[in-house]
């Protein structure tokens, strides 16, 4: 079995032609992004507004509610709602992007809304204190430092959007799921199973990318892994005071008695006259 599904997934067959894994990987990635800047347009803004002004925090647990929603179900729910409403193939495709955008709304909301909320309070007295006002709070301070979150969100949405998207191939769309669908009906396991390793390796890959343009984008004080320093990278108190000790014991082993002069780390005895 993992000879034939090796031997699928190396052979030119497969990835040959307008129906081809590569095309397929294509389509997938097509539903997946359109899907996510959707919901990126309608979930980024909501959040900051949210996250912001600490109002109508009820909209966050209400998007987090919809992840209980079946996928499937809600598919052929606004497929049959919709779909009679378009012609040709956006009959099929507006009812996947509606579902997917549903799908990945949550984890976008909830990124951003817990970003800006984290948001030390005393940076943002300190941006109004220097004169900034309302969206420039939003732009210069709330937004760098509620990066890494809203990243992770976008990063998880992905995540679940390539995973999920294999339902479009359940009213007529094409992607990754046609090898899913179409194998179980044809009994053909092998290009079923080979579709679901793609699947799982697209999202890696992916997630991968993602985490690199993260680390590229976000200052490493906001990341946590600089020593010493708090996460948004200022020099805490008690780390300025273990340096100002530290730096007293240097200089007492540098220091001998009476004005004299010592090794580092020990003392000398000044002689008398």
């Amino acid at each position: 079995m993992i000879a034939s599904i090796l031997e699928w997934l190396t052979s030119s067959a497969t990835w040959s032609g307008d129906s081809g894994l590569g095309a397929r990987i294509v389509q997938h990635l097509w539903y997946s992004l359109l899907a996510v800047a959707i919901a990126a347009v309608v979930a980024i803004p909501l959040g900051l507004w949210v996250g912001h002004t600490g109002r109508a925090k009820w909209l966050v647990t209400l998007a987090n509610s919809l992840r209980a929603v079946p996928t499937l179900g809600l598919l052929f729910a606004v497929a049959l709602w919709l779909g009679p409403k378009f012609s040709s193939d956006l009959a099929f495709l507006i009812p996947s992007v509606v579902v997917l955008v549903v799908l990945v709304i949550p984890p976008i909301l909830s990124g951003v809304y817990a970003g800006v909320e984290a948001v030390d309070p005393a940076a943002r007295d300190a941006a109004r204190g220097m004169g900034m006002r309302g969206m420039q709070v939003v732009r210069q301070v709330e937004i760098p430092n509620a990066l890494p979150l809203i990243l992770s969100g976008l990063r998880s949405a992905f995540l679940q959007v390539i995973a999920t998207a294999t339902v479009a191939a359940y009213v007529g769309l094409g992607g990754l799921g046609r090898y899913l669908i179409d194998g179980i009906k044809t009994g053909d396991y092998v290009s079923t199973a080979g579709g679901a390793i793609v699947v799982s390796l697209l999202a890696l890959v992916v997630d991968g990318l993602l985490a690199l343009v993260q680390r590229a984008v976000v200052s490493p004080g906001l990341t946590g892994g600089t020593v010493g320093r708090s996460r948004r990278g200022r020099v805490l108190p008690e780390d300025t005071t273990a340096t100002g000790e530290a730096r007293e014991r240097a200089m007492d082993g540098v220091r001998g008695p009476a004005g004299g002069m010592s090794e580092v780390g020990g003392t000398v005895d000044t002689p008398k006259a």
